[in-house]
């Protein structure tokens, strides 16, 4: 990897990277998209209980995915020092960290059944919920480690094969579904045990693929990822841990905020509900471009500051501002001239509460095209300061920031002053613009 401090050549770098994260973020949604509506067309119920599953599974997961985040930022770091053996010390330890979670929260998701009757809810979904995580809670392992060696492999610029293995498992899981939820093809009829079978096949067979890859190629044979990798290290270990943790909270703080949003959405009503659906799906979407830019500039910034070229940190920094700030601008755009033929895409305009649904959802898009530029700066400054190994003061400012500020503007204005959903949108943009001042303050005031 080489930097200079011309902003053409760090675009067209950064760009190199952050395309193929992006298509790889865009086909894990896929991945989850296909299960919704693969197990909609079969049950009801079982819709219910994959969906409540799926959200469980995806917080127990982002609380745990720190360790695994902190390799991208400290591999590119280590490659900038010119330093190959911490590379792979520090990857490892990742991949410990990551299995070790794995395991110790598994009995969690075996006894889910209990926890959700516990938060209210009904019988039938809980104990559906419970059979889909009982296997799915066994791909937490392989997910995280999936996870830590797309975050090696993205610090060793090689994003395209985790773009390519990603939609080749979004094709996997397709079929594996459509033969193991339905019973097609001879196979048996299971419903959400057979999605839960197919996901956690896909996750071990991803982790394979990239294990393999990450060990293998010739052009990454000389860091050794594999060699003696039972031996502990407990000096790298101690450093991901303290480097991961608050990247981990910090996820869950603000995927909490969303949770917390649609819960509150649900208080105002189901038409209100179902347009704050729509809204966020979109939001997620162009999220995710901002969201593999942000990656790109972790490991752009990490090697300049690992090389102590300051010079080539703050052009990489501002390139990828700008870039995510174009990109914004351009949704920006289409939120406030399409909204209808977006909200449209989602919805059977024949049913009766289709125009409320699409007469609410566009004040909501309006809303979103202020979001996005918030939402785009607050992860960007994320990944500038992990980019610098910074995360336990950004984790504090974004949990104030989403739960002190965000969440309790949300219901104010939408419960005590009588906005609504408006009201409780309004709260989300003044939380992520709290979020996005503070964190860029705290990346540019080191500098």
């Amino acid at each position: 990897m080489t930097q200079n401090t011309s902003y053409p050549a760090h675009a067209r770098a950064t760009l190199a990277l952050g395309l193929p994260l992006i298509g790889s973020h865009l086909a894990q949604m896929a991945l989850h998209v296909v299960d919704t509506v693969m197990l909609g067309w079969y049950g009801v119920a079982e819709l219910a209980a994959v969906v409540i599953g799926g959200s469980s599974f995806f917080v127990v997961f982002i609380l745990g995915s720190g360790f695994a985040q902190a390799v991208m930022p400290m591999v590119a770091a280590s490659l900038g020092e010119g330093d190959e053996t911490q590379v792979r010390r520090d990857t490892r330890m990742g991949l410990w960290l990551s299995l070790g979670y794995g395991v110790l929260t598994y009995p969690l998701f075996w006894n889910s059944g209990a926890v959700l009757l516990a938060l209210g809810q009904k019988p039938e979904v809980a104990a559906l919920a419970q059979d889909f995580l009982r296997v799915a809670g066994l791909g937490m392992v392989p997910a995280l480690l999936v996870m830590a060696l797309k975050s090696y492999l993205a610090a060793l610029e090689r994003t395209q094969v985790v773009l390519w293995v990603t939609l080749a498992a979004v094709g996997v899981n397709g079929v594996l579904n459509w033969f193991l939820i339905f019973g097609n093809g001879g196979a048996p009829e299971l419903g959400v045990v057979g999605s839960a079978i197919a996901s956690f096949s896909v996750q071990v067979l991803t982790l394979v693929v990239l294990a393999v890859y990450a060990g293998w190629l010739p052009e990454l044979r000389r860091f050794r990822l594999w060699q003696r990798f039972w031996r502990p290290d407990w000096t790298a270990m101690a450093r991901v841990f303290r480097l991961g943790w608050p990247i981990g909270v910090t996820g869950l703080a603000e995927s909490g905020m969303f949770q917390a949003s649609a819960l509150m959405m649900g208080w105002i009503g189901t038409v209100q509900l179902a347009a704050h659906g729509i809204a966020m799906q979109v939001a997620s979407l162009t999220f995710m471009v901002h969201l593999g830019l942000s990656n790109a500039v972790t490991v752009r910034t990490g090697f300049a500051d690992g090389a102590g070229d300051a010079a080539a940190l703050r052009v990489a920094a501002l390139t990828g501002i700008a870039l995510s700030l174009g990109f914004g601008a351009l949704t920006v755009v289409l939120l406030l001239a399409a909204p209808v033929p977006i909200l449209s895409l989602f919805l059977d305009m024949t049913k009766p509460e289709a125009a409320e649904i699409v007469a609410f959802g566009t004040v909501l898009l309006a809303l979103a095209a202020v979001f996005q530029i918030m939402d785009a700066m607050q992860v960007m400054a994320l990944g500038l300061l992990r980019g610098v190994r910074d995360t336990r003061v950004p984790m504090a400012l974004a949990a104030v920031s989403y739960w002190m500020i965000g969440i309790p503007t949300s219901y104010i204005l939408a419960f005590k002053f009588g906005f609504g959903g408006v009201g409780l949108w309004v709260g989300l943009c003044v939380g992520l613009m709290a979020a996005a001042s503070s964190l860029m303050w705290r990346f540019w005031s080191r500098r």
